[in-house]
């Protein structure tokens, strides 16, 4: 790989590589596999991929993901695509606590029902409301479209209304009483409004707890991957 990469040295294992991930932490599911990684403590090395400057088109990231998007993992040799993928394989082959991707098969069964509907749920629900707010006003110095935002934001709305109800419940969190995969999927989707100011879960009581208690078991991890949404938002705060 080019040394345009910014490399990131963590702790090694004893007879094992450590775990090479490239990611770009304004990606959401790059800081999920970011914070899983550090609040685990498996040993591994951030090569950081700048898609602002295009660093997932160059021809040596392309050999290794044709798709050229990030996060990408390899360990020893074997390349892995796909946040989803990603953190339960990391989940099953390194020693993290059992509740993170549950082994009893009801529990797995329930993170995975997660996983499957965060794709054309959560994600696409929130990102759209951050492209509309912080990319598109970016790339075209237009404001948003008030009429798209506003169909977005309602999109979003439903979303957040049946993580509530069909996720949450009266649970601690969205499979049950322990964190798992499914929270740190979804609580890195839904912070990423928050860089053009906007907090989505502002109105919901039962979130805002659940968010609390996401950040709380992540202890400094999650605050860490955040910085750079953190300080996207203070400058967002700091133009009005």
């Amino acid at each position: 790989m080019s040394n345009r990469f910014q490399e990131y040295h963590e702790s090694d294992m004893a007879g094992r590589k450590a775990v090479e991930v490239y990611l770009d932490l304004l990606s959401q599911p790059c800081r999920a596999v970011h914070i899983f990684l550090n609040h685990n403590k498996i040993p591994h090395m951030v090569k950081t991929v700048a898609l602002r400057k295009g660093e997932n088109k160059t021809p040596e990231f392309t050999k290794l993901n044709p798709m050229q998007k990030v996060p990408v993992m390899v360990d020893n040799g074997f390349v892995l695509t796909e946040s989803d993928a990603i953190l339960k394989y990391l989940a099953t082959t390194y020693k993290v606590p059992e509740h993170w991707y549950p082994q009893q098969p009801e529990r797995r069964a329930r993170v995975d029902e997660y996983t499957a509907w965060h794709h054309t749920n959560t994600r696409p629900h929130a990102a759209k409301v951050f492209i509309m707010e912080v990319l598109l006003p970016r790339m075209t110095g237009q404001p948003p479209d008030p009429a798209k935002l506003e169909r977005a934001l309602a999109e979003l709305g439903d979303t957040l209304g049946k993580l509530e109800t069909m996720f949450l419940k009266r649970q601690p969190f969205l499979c049950g009483d322990d964190i798992t995969l499914a929270d740190l999927l979804a609580a890195c989707e839904l912070m990423q409004p928050l860089a053009g100011g906007r907090d989505v879960l502002k109105d919901r009581p039962l979130l805002v707890a659940w968010k609390s208690r996401v950040r709380s078991a992540l202890k400094d991890s999650f605050d860490e991957a955040h910085g750079v949404l953190y300080r996207l938002r203070d400058k967002s705060r700091a133009k009005l």
